[in-house]
């Protein structure tokens, strides 16, 4: 019944079998695996435990715990489930299939690729051990090996649908687009309803600036774990783009702080449109946000929101007004440094003013999924060191920020990070600044929407915003892009950096 997908049915029969005969270990499991494939995973990882608690030696009870764990986001208590059930018995493939999937979600690439081979060292025909273990290699760069994997994963079932997404994915990476949305597009034939391959498609058009088709199918994020609690905390009508006379519309931030700064820039057209605007962001932007807004509210999240009558989320706006290359909103800059805080920055940097005042950024959020792919350290820039007359200004923020302690020889930097507590303060110091240097991070956009000077620097798979073959961006007129020519190249870029910093100061 449980394949059928008839789980109600199935859970009833096995709690009847365990009614019947409670010390019943396999129907505990059982039971467990129905109530996971039916989303109730406390429910299921209590039953699993039962299981192992009447028969201790229970190796896919054990290992089942671990896929449940792992999907609860118990990632240690997943993986040393999956262990112990690999010690009562080495040669079970799905407990070291399930002990990679745990490794990989901790980001432990090696050993997730690691397990994966062993899981298909005991069972050669294992598509799904084949299929993630592609995106396991894709995640640690090994492009070439993970398109083999997912294709080994389709000749052993074709109708996998995670090994054409996965596919699809390794090949976004590898810059092959089109390969790349036939794999995702064939993901989306077998399951329609897809929502992650419907995002993976949305990604890769607006990568190659196919931004209407983008926009429409990035509108599935929402079906995402995770997004649809933010869509369904207002119980008010999401914003259609009609005009609203009279009506209060509140915008408010869903993703990273880079995409609430790009996207801001849509509020003069929703402001054509609509009566009264409130915008809820992430705390450390409001202070800066209100200085735009000063005839709305910003509001930051976890504040009580005022009333209002209908919502949309940031990145829905692009979709809205039929945003493409031809019509990006270009009022740059629409983000502006309090006055009073830039003077203040301007008299602590007097006494540098003979050389080039650049502010530099090197690590990105390590919450974000690609933040592997778009950090640096600190030491990976020290060829800007040999660029004469030239200070560099930290404005870096969190664990990275400690790297300022131990500098590349001969670089001249003052760390003012402490000092800036949110992206006001961030935005003060960046007036005064002849240059941004940094990754692909909040600050690039911060820099842009000011219009200053920004060097942005990108892996060679990009965020969808930065396109393609290209060194300009069509939504920062004052920005340059330095791109890996291959995959995790940075030396090359900073070598490249270094020069053109240097012919600035000639």
């Amino acid at each position: 019944m449980k394949e059928k997908g008839q789980l109600d049915e199935a859970i009833a029969a096995y709690h009847q079998a365990i009614t019947d005969k409670p010390n019943y270990a396999e129907a505990h499991n059982n039971l467990g695996n129905a109530l996971k494939n039916k989303g109730q995973l406390d429910e299921a990882i209590a039953a699993y435990h039962r299981a192992i608690a009447i028969k201790p030696n229970y190796a896919e009870a054990h290992s089942n715990l671990g896929n449940a764990l792992k999907d609860n986001g118990q990632f240690d208590e997943a993986i040393a489930a999956c262990r112990q059930a690999i010690a009562l018995k080495p040669n079970l493939p799905e407990a070291h299939y399930n002990l990679a999937n745990a490794l990989k979600d901790r980001e432990q690439f090696d050993e997730s690729i690691a397990a994966y081979q062993q899981a298909i060292a005991i069972k050669p025909n294992y598509p799904e051990a084949y299929s993630n273990l592609g995106a396991a290699l894709k995640d640690k760069g090994q492009l070439d090996k993970a398109i083999v994997a997912c294709r080994q994963a389709i000749v052993l079932k074709p109708n996998l649908l995670e090994a054409h997404y996965n596919l699809g994915n390794a090949l976004k990476n590898k810059g092959q687009l089109e390969e790349a949305i036939a794999s995702i597009r064939q993901a989306i034939i077998i399951k329609p309803n897809y929502a992650e391959a419907h995002c993976a498609l949305a990604l890769t058009l607006l990568l190659q600036a196919e931004f209407v088709q983008g926009w429409e199918e990035y509108e599935w994020r929402w079906k995402l774990k995770g997004f649809s609690s933010l869509l369904g905390k207002c119980m008010q009508a999401i914003w259609e783009g009609n005009h609203l006379r009279g009506h209060t519309i509140l915008l408010h931030a869903e993703q990273g702080f880079g995409d609430t700064l790009q996207l801001i820039r849509y509020l003069p057209l929703v402001q054509e449109r609509c009566a009264k605007i409130i915008v809820e962001c992430q705390p450390e932007l409001q202070r800066l946000l209100q200085a735009m807004l000063v005839d709305h509210t910003v509001v930051a999240r976890g504040q009580p929101l005022p009333s209002f009558d209908i919502h949309c989320p940031l990145l829905s706006l692009p979709r809205l007004f039929t945003t493409d290359l031809t019509n990006i909103p270009s009022n740059v800059p629409y983000l502006h440094a309090n006055a009073t805080n830039a003077r203040v920055w301007r008299d602590r940097l007097a006494d540098h003013s003979s050389s080039a005042k650049v502010g530099i950024v090197w690590a990105g959020n390590p919450a974000n999924t690609n933040d592997r792919n778009r950090t640096l350290k600190l030491l990976t820039l020290a060829p800007l060191a040999g660029v004469s007359n030239v200070r560099f200004f930290s404005l870096q923020k969190g664990m990275a920020g400690s790297e300022a302690k131990t500098l590349p020889i001969g670089m001249q930097l003052t760390d003012f990070a402490d000092e800036l507590k949110d992206f006001a303060d961030t935005a003060a110091l960046i007036a005064n600044l002849d240059l941004v240097i940094t990754v692909d991070t909040a600050v690039a956009h911060l820099a842009g929407a000011m219009g200053r000077p920004v060097w942005t620097l990108l892996p060679f798979a990009p965020d969808w915003r930065w396109l393609l073959d290209r060194e300009d961006s069509p939504w920062y007129p004052t920005m340059r892009l330095f791109r890996q020519p291959a995959l995790g190249d940075w030396d090359s870029v900073i070598r490249r950096l270094a020069g053109e910093l240097a012919a600035l100061q000639n």
